[in-house]
């Protein structure tokens, strides 16, 4: 049991690598099985060990575990290896069925046939059931084996050679990154036409940004929620070698609303289990813990992630926009006069 409404099958299906704590840095994701795609993509470019949140509730629960099994046997083989699957239902939603992963996994499966993810409208979406993204985030972050993690979208994917050149940045500055005042390593963050591939190395996201072909990310959804500081600055500077702190914000104004994604470790404050996707503003609680904390985002020169190809504009939802003005107020007065008494105040921390 994970608090009173959730339960969670930890390493349902660990990946079949191994990894020491200093030897990699891990990819913490989520999602449904109808976002399992996009593993293949990921790791191809992370190569690094990933832990995903896997929230199947209900009916999802046997095609969530024939979609692991379909990517294990049919998939990239770095699926096998590097991934693993930590699944998550409510306590009012338990399957009818809960099947052994050894057993589905152990049955041979039809690599010809379509996968399981297509074409399908996942129990969850049939029954709006509002997606328990904090509860998937902190099941995902905390069962690592590295000392670094990157709690990511599972659609956003990492630009080339990430891992091993955060590595060898951290052991150049071991003394200065050492010392005690909190800090996270912050990747920009960026969208794609459809039509086009995502950029690995930052002189074609350059190119990409200067003919049009991508954007800054959510730049049509919530623009000041992803500006980075200096973010002109970070976008037309060159390619280094080496991977270097490019500059060192604050989330304060006028980024208070920023949601940066970042390397950092499980000391850093979880996530607020009680928030939904849906909602929106689920990252901003946290953020503002880190902003209280006196955090430094330490912005990286050279890394940067990409969303999956096409640029996302809003789309009206009556319900959804129902949820997000409950969750909305619910962040904004109680969850921060918790945050409040628990860290103290800071006068340059705002949440609104």
């Amino acid at each position: 049991m994970r608090g009173t409404r959730f339960w969670v099958m930890y390493n349902f299906v660990p990946g079949d690598r191994r990894f020491n704590c200093d030897e990699s840095v891990t990819y913490t994701t989520h999602g449904d099985f109808t976002f399992v795609d996009n593993l293949e993509p990921l790791v191809r470019r992370w190569r690094g060990p990933v832990s995903f949140g896997l929230y199947a509730p209900g009916d999802d629960f046997l095609p969530s575990v024939e979609a692991v099994a379909f990517l294990r046997q049919c998939g990239d083989p770095l699926v096998a290896e590097l991934v693993s699957f930590h699944v998550i239902y409510d306590v009012d939603k338990v399957p009818v069925n809960v099947t052994d992963a050894d057993e589905v996994l152990s049955r041979r499966q039809d690599c010809s046939r379509p996968p399981p993810w297509r074409g399908t409208v996942s129990f969850r979406k049939a029954k709006r059931l509002t997606y328990p993204v904090n509860v998937a985030r902190n099941v995902a972050r905390e069962t690592v084996m590295t000392h670094f993690v990157l709690p990511s979208d599972v659609e956003l994917y990492p630009s080339a050679h990430l891992v091993e050149q955060f590595l060898a940045m951290v052991w150049r500055n071991e003394k200065v990154l050492c010392q005690p005042r909190p800090k996270v390593f912050v990747l920009s963050i960026f969208e794609v036409n459809e039509t086009m591939s995502p950029p690995h190395y930052k002189d074609h996201l350059t190119a990409m940004l200067k003919n049009g072909s991508a954007v800054p990310f959510h730049k049509r959804m919530c623009a000041s929620c992803h500006t980075i500081p200096k973010a002109k600055e970070w976008t037309f500077s060159k390619e280094t070698k080496q991977l270097d702190v490019f500059h060192v914000g604050k989330r304060h104004a006028p980024f208070d609303k920023w949601e940066p994604i970042y390397i950092c470790t499980n000391d850093e404050p979880g996530y607020d289990e009680r928030l939904t996707w849906e909602g929106k503003m689920d990252k901003m609680g946290q953020g503002y813990a880190m902003c209280l904390l006196d955090y430094d985002f330490m912005i990286l020169n050279n890394a940067f992630l990409v969303h999956k190809p096409g640029i996302k504009s809003y789309k009206p939802d009556k319900w959804r926009d129902t949820l997000v003005a409950k969750q909305r107020r619910f962040v904004i007065n109680a969850a921060r006069l918790e945050l409040d008494r628990i860290y103290g105040q800071r006068k340059q921390c705002v949440l609104k």
